[in-house]
């Protein structure tokens, strides 16, 4: 939606997030989901082994290249990945096998540099196996959240306005990444944490989807959407204030550009 021009005509963009607690609209990590798909040659693996080229060693060594690549990335940077198909048989040298990873940087700019160094690390696994190596991204890919300070502080005084106590609401910490991040780059944009559970909940558990279904969960969407609400009614009847929103958004994508 955000590569078709679907949000350049708003004014600003809002959305909430469950959670544990309230947070204020802060940063996120830009986002890149990369495929790399192996092709080798079957053959039995204990006749013919000299016979086969194993698509797997080539996943195998690929999280080994990744590996030793993290100790040359900034703090930043999180890379994570699975196997998601390694073969059939133990006794077949697996003619096909794939990795998927999550490779995530604080911007766009040091995402793309990152993303150079894993996919040359998938490039030297083929070499060093024979394998033919595909490369796709399996999902879209997100840039980093930037959160409009000015349109944060309004929600943050509406969500205490609601009865939220000014203490109950913390700095937001680097952690996963958002589309909202891709909006974030467009419009003056903000995406706060509502508190859905009393307890200490990771995100994307089972536990926290049954905190989402419970009363209070239902509550806290209902809190978000009227703070949202009266949020953007203050935008509709200040246009100096809506103004200010507008003109930080300007001067950060200048910055930004520059």
């Amino acid at each position: 939606m955000a590569e078709a021009g679907i949000f350049h005509h708003l004014d600003a963009a809002m959305m909430i997030h469950p959670y544990a607690r309230y947070e204020e609209s802060g940063e996120s990590l830009a986002m890149d989901a990369i495929q790399f798909d192996f092709y080798g040659k079957a053959a039995h693996a204990a006749a013919s082994p000299h016979k086969g080229i194993n698509a797997l060693d080539a996943v195998i060594q690929t999280f080994t290249n990744i590996n030793a690549l993290r100790e040359h990335v900034t703090a930043d940077v999180r890379i994570h990945g699975i196997i998601p198909y390694g073969g059939e048989a133990a006794n077949i040298v697996p003619d096909f096998s794939r990795a998927q990873f999550y490779v995530r940087a604080a911007t766009r700019k040091n995402l793309d540099l990152v993303l150079e160094k894993v996919k040359n690390c998938a490039k030297g696994a083929a070499l060093a196996t024979g394998a033919k190596l595909e490369t796709n991204f399996y999902e879209f890919s997100y840039d980093e959240m930037h959160s409009n300070q000015t349109l944060s502080a309004l929600f943050n005084e509406n969500l205490i306005e609601q009865g939220i106590k000014r203490e109950e609401i913390h700095p937001k910490t680097l952690g996963g990444s958002l589309d909202m991040g891709n909006v974030s780059q467009l419009v003056p944009s903000i995406h706060p944490y509502i508190k859905i559970t009393d307890d200490d909940y990771a995100c994307h558990t089972v536990e926290f989807r049954d905190a989402a279904l419970s009363e209070k969960g239902f509550n806290g969407m209902i809190l978000g959407a009227k703070t949202m609400a009266h949020t953007a009614y203050d935008l509709f009847s200040n246009p100096e204030l809506l103004q200010t929103i507008k003109q930080e958004f300007l001067s950060w994508k200048q910055e930004n550009n520059d």
